[in-house]
């Protein structure tokens, strides 16, 4: 009986991508399922008083600042007219703020409220933690390493850097 290396059964599962790489999207796979899981335990603190769809907004205005409500949209990866609705709820559950534009009354600027911005804080608190639990794991050259590989991942995926979205103190 012959055993084959863990690579190679699971470069033969169907959903196994073809081509170089594979190792890399498998372990980064495997990376962020441990980081889903500290996502998921950050965010079962407020999971009563928002939804993940609702937290996203929450992360984009915290980084960003103030947005008009199509640039909001934009960011979000949604239809104008289906998160404005959206964006209705989150207004009647006090999480974000409309306001006319000073610059043009049709346009909807909206920006986080102090509960908005309570619940980013409690959960990114929370995250940071946890995250900082894992990597203290970790000796200095590994977290180096992992700190460069995270950069670079971001970069690629054009998340912002965290001083680059420093908008007006936040």
């Amino acid at each position: 009986m012959t055993l084959s290396s863990p690579g190679a059964a699971a470069a033969s599962r169907p959903d196994a991508p073809v081509g170089p790489g594979y190792e890399v999207v498998d372990k980064s796979l495997t990376a962020s399922r441990a980081l889903l899981g500290v996502i998921a335990r950050s965010l079962a603190l407020v999971m009563d008083a928002v939804t993940l769809p609702q937290f996203r907004v929450l992360v984009v205005l915290s980084n960003f600042g103030p947005l008009r409500m199509g640039e909001l949209a934009l960011r979000l990866g949604a239809n104008q007219s289906s998160f404005s609705r959206f964006a209705d709820r989150m207004v009647a559950g006090g999480l974000i703020a409309r306001s006319e534009s000073t610059e043009n009354r049709r346009e909807v600027i909206i920006s986080l409220t102090i509960e908005g911005s309570r619940i980013y804080a409690e959960v990114t608190r929370a995250r940071r933690q946890e995250i900082s639990e894992v990597l203290s794991r970790l000796s200095g050259s590994e977290q180096e390493t992992v700190l460069a590989g995270f950069e670079a991942f971001a970069r690629a995926a054009g998340e912002p850097r965290a001083d680059e979205t420093l908008i007006l103190g936040i």
